[in-house]
């Protein structure tokens, strides 16, 4: 029965507390240092016991009043002394069991919650009987303006020298004494240091060909090459001579065939100009200087057309690029009617133009 008491005196603070406006305009911060008094009313509810005992004058449930004097100790914390005039009756007719109440509370205001608070002290009872007590409760403030609040609490009260647990419902008005520390204005940042302006440094260009090495791709590259966008030599295809091929092939007398043990000789022009499909040739047919010169100059000719003949049949030479032509004794290579003369300008000549890359200068 002594909980219950307490129970519904807790119970009956939670309306009040709940009733309350949210428009606190006052922080923790605010409260911090300063002295604070209150007004307030206290609705009293003697234990069970105390009620149906001679011992305590039939004590009933009934009305209180009191102040209190404070002071805030930091964001948290706070103590405050209290004076209570407890005005309460007797079953008895024509008899009151009033009394006064002193004492001293801690108060812890929730950081997370800074209008609701826990309270705890210790309390000096001279109602019928003088006894001490300590209490333990929960409060409930809303401020109004940096001053005034209203506050609605509620505690037990445990005898400590005799076993009863009263309980009490408070409601009153508290004043905060002075005004809130304004904060210092912050300092102003301070101006930033100079830096000096930072040259941009030039990309390297290692070859000095106008491209930076970090978009070269040709490095090194000759200081008279001209070079394109990523630092490469420009190059120019174009045809040109690669030099003359002498074909030693001896025919027989009055004769246009190749003789089998000369073949090698055509078979390295061929090789050749499969290796560099863009080269072209022109085999020249010569005779030396014997018999009628009309009839060597068909000869020669019948002569170079073997050697280009072999060379699209064997070879699979496009024609477009072979040229056969027969000179018979108009271009000798030694003069003279002897037996060697007659042997050196008996040939065939091959001249080979190919397509070659040169670098375009600067």
């Amino acid at each position: 029965m002594k909980l219950n008491k307490t129970f519904l005196a807790v119970a009956a603070a939670f309306p009040l507390l709940s009733s309350a406006v949210m428009a606190d305009t006052v922080s923790s911060a605010d409260l911090k240092e300063r002295v604070f008094g209150s007004l307030f009313g206290e609705y009293y509810m003697p234990d069970l016991d105390k009620t149906e005992s001679a011992e305590w004058n039939y004590m009933e449930k009934d009305w209180g009043y009191g102040v209190e004097l404070g002071y805030y100790l930091t964001e948290q914390w706070a103590l405050r002394l209290e004076f209570a005039k407890l005005d309460l009756q007797s079953k008895l007719d024509g008899s009151d069991a009033d009394g006064n109440r002193i004492g001293l509370d801690a108060m812890y205001h929730i950081s997370q919650l800074p209008s609701v608070y826990l309270v705890g002290g210790l309390k000096r009872f001279d109602a019928v009987q003088d006894t001490t007590a300590f209490n333990v409760g929960i409060g409930y403030k809303h401020f109004f303006n940096q001053n005034f609040a209203l506050f609605a609490e509620a505690n037990r009260y445990q005898g400590i020298d005799e076993t009863y647990a009263d309980a009490g419902v408070k409601v009153g008005l508290t004043y905060v004494f002075g005004s809130a520390t304004a904060a210092p204005a912050p300092k102003p940042a301070p101006a930033p240091a100079p830096v000096a302006p930072v040259q941009p440094v030039a990309p390297a260009d290692t070859d000095a060909d106008g491209v930076v090495d970090s978009a070269d791709k040709c490095a090194n590259t000759p200081a008279n090459h001209k070079v394109d966008a990523t630092g490469c030599t420009i190059y120019e295809e174009k045809m040109a001579s690669v030099g003359d091929i002498d074909i030693e092939v001896r025919f027989p007398f009055d004769s246009a065939t190749i003789p089998a043990d000369k073949i090698s000789d055509v078979e390295g022009l061929g090789a050749f100009m499969q290796r560099f499909p863009e080269s072209t040739v022109l085999i020249e047919g010569h005779a030396s200087n014997i018999g009628n010169p009309d009839y060597n100059m068909r000869l020669s000719e019948r002569r170079a057309n073997s050697v280009a003949d072999m060379l699209k049949k064997d070879f699979n030479i496009d024609p477009s690029r072979i040229t056969a032509i027969g000179y018979g004794v108009t271009r000798p290579r030694v003069e003279g009617n002897t037996r060697a003369a007659h042997r050196a300008n008996q040939r065939i000549e091959a001249k080979v133009t190919a397509k070659i890359k040169e670098p375009v200068l600067r």
